[in-house]
């Protein structure tokens, strides 16, 4: 119930104001001087005062300044018998809700008073609803300044709105020059791909996720940052621009590249079982002299395994001697391999120093052995067993210190059934066996091999990619790779030479991937495989927090395929 204060010095004025308005239901206070008002004001609080001008000793307009002054919060109505427009402008200056002049009716006191406490109300639910709105900003500015991650907005102009500590503390820049500053003048240099991706996410409304940037400049040395870029859009209702999160993960970002290290074995890249394997026997055989034959499909990586077997030995000071046995003739690999006196054959017009005299001291590599004919075969056992062998045209035999290594990518069991591949030549090839698998059957090596090759273009072609989108990175991990590593290495390759952005999309792929690529799944689901396949999934998993995006790249397959897995093999994070 609302409670008036009527002042009044005259009697009867002052019951009958008071009873027009008892009669609407207001609690009603009558006092009839300046003093009785404020002693009443004192004890009591009111929402509103009815109040002559004229009230004896003091007036109207006083009650009204003191009111005022001492904010007593309620609202004042005068009342004069002798309006003027200079009174009026006072009541109205000093904060005078209304100005009524005598004689006042009943329905005209009851209708302003019931005016200034419905203004009243709605000043109170004004103020209530600003404090909580000051009160809601207040949270949310300290939310905003709180979170552990750079948050910068910007409108649909791309101009700067608000802008978190943690940004501006990753930026470098002055809080007040930000605001309102132009996204080109924010985000320059290294940080150039964070504004190529907001501009999209801006003007065509689209979502970047994950992406890195190495900042070599950034406050306090440099950083790596993981951002992200989405359209800022009110629901059901219109683009308001777009924001930006950033956090930082050099510390992660040294894990692991430590991490990755440790998958790099002598220049090769991988950490599947079968890759930890080969580079254990590696390992195992490049301190000995030992024979080693390496199999393997095209593109596989054959002399990279030659390689590191060289790096690896005591010969590693020693020259590193390759030949490709498929890509010359019979007579021209003859004297490749074993080299030539003068006037040998026609052209011969001086001595020439052979593979196997310049490998003395080293290694040589003898690329798709399978290729050569009976003859250079049979030449091919003596250097073996005997380790000398003669020039084409000459009869003195030549000593020489060099291990062997030979590769193929060849079914060599086969060709000896077939009697192209002699069988005592075979064994003593094959003493050692390294079988490289193709990239099909490890595909959880594909991120690492991407990664490896995304650092070696970046330096060749002085670009700062930074990598795969993740739609890009699906087909990469669906696509059968028949060539293998040769063939994802010229992909990549050639992605870097038509991508100027960011990052690579699947338009930069090449078209027989982006159009050719088709489901592969590498790992079984039943039996003893499929349990060791579940606890692969469970453990990659666990180590990225359930980021099912980065768990399937990790694992080399697309989402959807992890989905499938998890759903066919019953993974749930709540049962775990």
């Amino acid at each position: 119930m609302a409670r008036v204060l009527v002042v009044e010095d005259e009697a009867v004025l002052r019951l009958t104001f008071s009873q027009f308005l008892e009669d609407e239901g207001y609690d009603v206070v009558n006092v009839d001087s300046y003093n009785g008002a404020i002693e009443e004001l004192e004890r009591e609080s009111v929402d509103i005062i009815v109040t002559d001008i004229v009230l004896g000793g003091k007036t109207g307009i006083d009650l009204l300044r003191t009111v005022h002054e001492q904010d007593m919060n309620c609202s004042i109505i005068m009342i004069t018998g002798e309006p003027n427009v200079e009174t009026a402008a006072e009541a109205v200056r000093h904060g005078a809700f209304d100005y009524i002049a005598k004689p006042v009716t009943g329905q005209q006191l009851q209708r302003v008073v019931r005016i200034a406490l419905d203004r009243r109300e709605l000043a109170r639910e004004r103020d209530s609803y600003a404090a909580r709105m000051d009160l809601y900003r207040r949270e949310l500015e300290a939310i905003f300044n709180s979170v552990n991650e750079g948050v910068m907005t910007v409108d649909q102009n791309l101009t700067v709105r608000r802008v978190n500590n943690k940004a501006l503390a990753m930026l470098g820049h002055d809080p007040e020059w930000m605001i309102a500053q132009s996204l080109d003048n924010v985000f320059s240099g290294e940080w150039m791909p964070a504004r190529d991706a907001l501009r999209r996410s801006v003007n065509d409304q689209v979502i970047e996720t994950e992406f890195r940037l190495e900042i070599n400049e950034a406050p306090g040395g440099p950083r790596v940052y993981q951002a992200s870029t989405l359209p800022l859009v009110e629901e059901n209702g219109p683009h308001m621009g777009g924001v930006i999160v950033l956090r930082d993960v050099t510390r992660i970002s040294l894990l692991e590249r430590e991490v990755d290290e440790e998958h790099i074995f002598r220049g090769m890249v991988g950490k599947s079982p079968s890759m930890k394997d080969i580079f254990k026997l590696i390992e195992d055989v490049s301190d000995t002299d030992t024979t080693v034959l390496i199999c393997g499909e095209s593109g596989t990586g054959k002399e990279l395994v030659a390689a590191a077997l060289h790096k690896g030995s005591v010969r590693a000071g020693g020259p590193f001697i390759k030949v490709n046995c498929s890509a010359l003739a019979e007579d021209i690999l003859e004297s490749e391999l074993f080299g030539h006196v003068q006037g040998a054959f026609t052209g011969a017009v001086r001595d020439r120093v052979g593979r196997f005299e310049a490998a003395n001291g080293g290694t040589i590599l003898l690329d798709e052995i399978g290729d050569i004919s009976s003859r250079l075969q049979q030449r091919l056992l003596r250097v073996l067993q005997e380790r000398e062998f003669e020039r084409v045209g000459d009869s003195t035999p030549i000593k020489v210190d060099v291990r062997i290594i030979a590769s193929t990518n060849r079914n060599l069991t086969a060709k000896i059934k077939s009697g192209e591949f002699r069988e005592d030549l075979y064994y003593r090839l094959n003493v050692v066996r390294i079988e490289l698998p193709p990239l099909r059957d490890r595909r959880e090596d594909l991120p690492l091999l991407v990664e490896h090759l995304f650092r070696r273009f970046n330096t060749a072609f002085k670009k700062e990619i930074m990598g795969l989108a993740p739609d890009a990175m699906d087909i990469i991990a669906s696509y059968p790779w028949n060539g293998n590593i040769r063939e994802l290495e010229n992909c990549i390759e050639r992605s870097f030479v038509v991508c100027h952005d960011s990052v690579i999309r699947p338009e930069h792929l090449p078209p027989e991937v982006t159009h050719q690529r088709q489901p592969f799944i590498s790992m079984q689901n039943s039996g003893a495989s499929g349990s060791k396949d579940k606890a692969l999934i469970i453990d990659v998993l666990g180590k990225t927090d359930w980021n099912i995006a980065k768990s399937a790249r990790m694992l080399g397959m697309a989402r959807n395929t992890l989905y499938q897995r998890m759903k066919s093999m019953d993974i749930n994070r709540d049962d775990i």
